[in-house]
């Protein structure tokens, strides 16, 4: 088992990535406020680990789940609610602890009810995807979508561990581990060269689900999550390095109706524009370029933007974006591979003729 921490003063937290963990009860138990939890899961995930997690916790005194429907369109208030509503029936006290067994809607969706229910509780993520693993479940990003715009509503929230167990990873479809794989990349495109280069030999390895190749991207990509967001827990700086591609990507979410893409594959799509777009600014040369695209494309990720979707309706999704500022679009982009930069001090004219040239139909 290899452990880092998320150096956050009095918040900071363990994160526990190996196999088999869902079945250590010692990497739970100090985290838990009281003898009390709830368990929320998805209608995908409970029958594979959810009796699993249970018997790990069987110890405690009062132990509920709640399952949601599984996808992302479901990340809404009303199904929110539905974790509040079990809170209140089964009459849980500030002292019980949620964990988020599931990908990242169940995570996000579980962190905000934490952060809402009696004013703050606790909760620990056991992150069932890659693409939760290496990104949602670690920084405390929580919330739910809004039809106009992704993550809209919602709280920065720390949990009081993450338990990654990789060998939950034998079950997780194609689709989803390819989607996970974006996330891993953008950590090398980023912030790190090395892994960057490790990515373009081992990408066969990771898509063969190989153990080794798995715990070691996975500790990678957290460990640099970890070293950004204990700069910058909130997001007024650097931290927004993390979202290279989010911006395009998010516009494909909320334009295509969430679930048709999933997460991952619209980021992947969203980081091709991203290194388009600073190579077309002079910023990223264009072997580089290409590079991260081909990276991308072997990982099984989409690298063109959805057809029928307009430049009209990327700049309308983008508007709305979390990164605007005084209404300004910024965006991350990329001044040479491990160099990302967030601004809005580009060529607007250069934005949208890519688009016109990548957008079909």
């Amino acid at each position: 088992m290899r452990t880092l921490n998320l150096d956050l003063g009095e918040r900071s937290y363990p994160i526990f990535i190996g196999q088999s963990l869902l079945q250590n009860p010692a990497l739970f138990t100090p985290h838990l406020s009281s003898q009390q939890v709830l368990v929320v899961t998805n209608t995908t995930v409970a029958p594979l680990y959810l009796a699993q997690l249970k018997d790990t916790l069987s110890h405690c005194d009062k132990l509920d789940s709640v399952v949601l429907p599984d996808g992302e369109q479901h990340k809404t208030l009303g199904v929110l609610n539905t974790i509040f509503d079990t809170l209140i029936a089964q009459r849980h006290n500030r002292k019980t602890t949620l964990i988020a067994l599931g990908g990242g809607v169940v995570g996000d969706m579980t962190g905000f009810a934490a952060a809402c229910y009696q004013r703050g509780v606790n909760f620990i993520q056991v992150p069932t995807t890659l693409l939760s693993q290496v990104d949602s479940s670690v920084g405390g990003k929580t919330g739910v979508n809004h039809p106009q715009g992704k993550n809209m509503i919602g709280a920065f929230y720390q949990p009081q561990a993450v338990v990654i167990d990789t060998q939950v990873l034998d079950t997780l479809p194609e689709r989803e581990l390819s989607a996970g794989l974006a996330e891993v990349i953008k950590y090398g495109i980023i912030a790190d060269i090395p892994f960057f280069e490790w990515l373009e030999t081992n990408m066969p390895a990771l898509l063969a689900r190989e153990s080794e190749a798995l715990a070691y991207a996975i500790e990678v990509s957290c460990a640099i999550k970890a070293r950004v967001v204990a700069q910058d827990e909130k997001e007024s700086g650097i931290r927004a390095i993390l979202n290279l591609g989010h911006t395009f990507g998010h516009a494909i979410e909320s334009h295509q109706g969430y679930g048709d893409w999933v997460h991952g594959e619209a980021v992947g799509a969203g980081m091709v524009l991203a290194c388009e777009l600073s190579s077309r600014l002079g910023w990223l040369d264009a072997k580089e370029c290409d590079r991260a695209v081909a990276l991308i494309a072997a990982a099984g990720l989409p690298t063109e933007p959805p057809s029928g979707m307009s430049p009209d309706a990327f700049m309308r999704y983008m508007a709305i974006d979390k990164k605007v500022l005084d209404g300004g679009l910024r965006l991350v982009l990329q001044r040479g591979l491990g160099n990302a930069v967030v601004t809005g001090d580009f060529d607007a004219v250069v934005l949208q003729q890519l688009l016109q040239d990548r957008c079909i139909g």
